[in-house]
């Protein structure tokens, strides 16, 4: 908002500073960024690239999915002493939580706990979730039994930006594989990437540009079928010509139904509209909202292979890996050997406050936090394995740091409820030939 307005600050979705996306040994997508990523942690290219910790670097073939034996798995019934013990970590503002944990460190015997896990809010980029499955389901609905299909449509569908992306500040990488440059600025009109870095753009500096291309797309998909891809100017004269109705019919058929077809609750889960300003005036749109439960639920859909199917599981999987600087609940230091999948939004808006200052992260209107994360520890090994869906709105404090910090109380009561055993240290065997430039023994070389 403008100096001077009621509301001196507001962020609709912010999660700028955060990639999380391919492993960086990956070769089949052609998110170029990758290719300067992994260059820069084997320090064979000067690159300018965050430090990377070692659950951020596990190989593409180890990112997989951890429940295909358990697909009748649903939620279990809250332990009401888990619950009991994860409540306490929210202290006296846990009125202005909503927090679903599940351990499935020993999947025969899951553990579930959770307080206000039905409680919903807006939460912000953490609906990028609901994009990402809208597209996977469209393809998946095209070529139900033709992956190769699905891969060809992902790899060589060359997009080009255009009025869909205005208006957004998150920056976005760009590798130069001939230069051996990475540049790092907002998506601008004519840049060009084929739909999976689209998809790399949305899920990893969160940019809003990109995710309302990757919704156009989407669309496009469940529209026009095996025709697509069609051509840039196709694409602008279906979305100028067809009717505002039309159009929103065609989004809840791309974005709303596939939640109801995925054993989910729309009416606890919903990404109601585009995510730029020119998304949302060529389509109309409505609310958007969700709860910790029904996150949760998304991701365990994940591990089973059940979100659209086993193709689209994994690859959404590893569209949530953390690549590079992790913050807000995946900051936590206790993540370090941990491999984090992870989608995090939030939203805060302030008015005039004596002694208040308006800050991120620090709203007094509205501060909302939204966190959403599978984690396995040691990365490579998961002998501890949980989802964790976190939502907040505690007002005028850091909320990305207290999210941080309930990332490392959860985790080590996680850790004290499953102690290593003695063998435990054998890990760092297996540890370190999961992980890019890592030797046997679990060091870096």
């Amino acid at each position: 908002m403008k100096p001077g307005s009621l509301f001196c600050g507001l962020l609709t979705i912010f999660a700028s500073g955060l990639l999380h996306a391919y492993p960086l040994d990956d070769q089949e997508t052609g998110i170029r960024r990758l290719e300067g990523a992994r260059l820069s942690v084997l320090k064979q290219a000067p690159v300018r690239y965050p430090y990377q910790p070692s659950g951020a670097l596990l190989k593409n073939q180890y990112v997989e999915l951890r429940l295909l034996k358990y697909p009748n798995m649903e939620l279990p019934k809250p332990d009401p002493a888990f619950t009991a013990e994860v409540t306490r970590l929210l202290g006296p503002n846990k009125e202005a939580y909503g927090i679903a944990v599940l351990d499935l460190s020993d999947p025969a015997h899951p553990r579930y706990a959770e307080y206000r896990g039905e409680a919903t809010q807006n939460v912000g980029s953490v609906g990028k979730l609901i994009a990402v499955l809208g597209l996977f389901q469209a393809l998946a609905d095209v070529y139900p039994n033709d992956i190769d299909a699905r891969r060809r449509v992902l790899h060589d569908t060359m997009i080009t930006a255009d009025s869909f992306i205005r208006n957004d500040s998150h920056d976005v990488h760009f590798w130069n594989p001939q230069t051996r440059t990475m540049v790092k600025r907002p998506l601008e009109i004519g840049d060009q990437g084929n739909l999976w870095e689209w998809l790399d753009w949305m899920m990893s500096p969160s940019s809003n540009a990109a995710a309302s291309t990757v919704m156009k797309q989407a669309m496009l998909i469940r529209h026009f079928g095996t025709a697509y891809p069609v051509s840039d100017a196709e694409a602008a004269a279906f979305f100028k010509k067809t009717p505002k109705s039309k159009l929103r019919k065609l989004y809840i058929e791309t974005f709303e139904e596939p939640i109801t077809r995925n054993g989910l609750n729309l009416k606890k889960l919903r990404q109601g509209s585009f995510f730029t300003r020119y998304g949302k005036g060529m389509v109309p749109g409505v609310t958007s909202y969700g709860s910790a439960r029904e996150l949760l639920l998304y991701c365990l859909r994940i591990e089973q292979g059940r979100l659209v199917d086993e193709f689209s599981s994994r690859e959404i999987k590893r569209l949530m890996y953390v690549t590079e600087r992790r913050i807000r609940y995946a900051s936590s230091m206790a993540f370090l050997e941990a491999a984090v999948y992870f989608k995090s939004g939030s939203l805060y808006s302030c008015r005039p406050e004596q002694g208040f200052e308006c800050k991120k992260y620090h709203g007094n209107v509205l501060n909302s936090m939204n966190s959403v994360a599978i984690v396995e520890a040691p990365a490579g090994v998961g002998r501890l394995h949980y989802i964790v869906s976190l939502i907040s709105n505690v007002l005028r404090k850091n909320s990305a740091v207290d999210h941080q910090t309930l990332g490392t109380r959860l985790h080590r009561l996680i850790e004290k409820a499953h102690p290593a055993p003695r063998e435990a240290a054998d890990d760092y065997k297996t540890f370190g030939k999961t992980l890019i430039g890592y030797d046997e023994k679990g060091h870096r070389r």
